[in-house]
């Protein structure tokens, strides 16, 4: 069974992708730093001892975009909120483990997608803490099917994120954590 990296990402067109950023430096600048930090991500992230995914958003031009490397097995995020297009991921691939990371880490390294997958070994599911509250990283064993209400209720974008997920797994899971990152939302995260 295949280890899968996910990496959700938008076209990085100005006013749809970083916009918490684009309003404080602005729209065109928030589009450029996102295209270039996810070019740069993937080269960090590219390894062999697991398969690349982008997961892409909006659906239709995210399959057929020549922003991202042609290389890379594209899926179509779909429609929902983030748990719903987690969900869906993590239920439509083929069996084997899975890692989901978002495209705005600029710290992400192979040596924390690595660590991330050695704690599947022993464990159900796994997480990336975020200093705020949040995750930049899940992944799941997928010996059995994800759990029915997998990000259900989950108050996204807050500082309940991460204790929310791991309760929507249910109690009999064994959820392990690894390295803690941040993401880029604010001005202030690029420093």
């Amino acid at each position: 069974m295949r280890r899968r990296l996910v990496v959700m990402l938008k076209e990085p067109r100005p006013g749809r992708v970083k916009t918490r950023l684009g309003r404080e430096i602005g729209m065109v600048p928030a589009a450029w730093w996102f295209r270039h930090q996810v070019a740069a991500l993937l080269r960090r992230v590219e390894d062999p001892r697991w398969q690349v995914v982008l997961a892409v958003s909006p659906d239709r031009a995210g399959l057929q975009s020549r922003v991202w490397p042609a290389h890379l097995a594209r899926v179509a995020q779909g429609g929902g909120n983030l748990g719903d297009r987690m969900g869906r991921i993590l239920r439509q691939l083929p069996p084997g483990p899975v890692c989901i990371v978002g495209a705005d880490i600029p710290g992400i390294r192979r040596a924390h997608v690595a660590r991330a997958f050695g704690c599947l070994g022993a464990h159900d599911a796994v997480f990336g803490p975020a200093p705020d509250g949040g995750f930049w990283l899940v992944g799941m064993k997928r010996v059995a099917p994800p759990p029915p209400g997998l990000f259900e209720g989950v108050r996204w974008s807050g500082e309940h994120a991460l204790s929310d997920s791991i309760a929507s797994l249910g109690g009999r899971a064994r959820v392990a954590m690894c390295d803690a990152l941040a993401d880029v939302d604010r001005a202030a995260d690029l420093r």
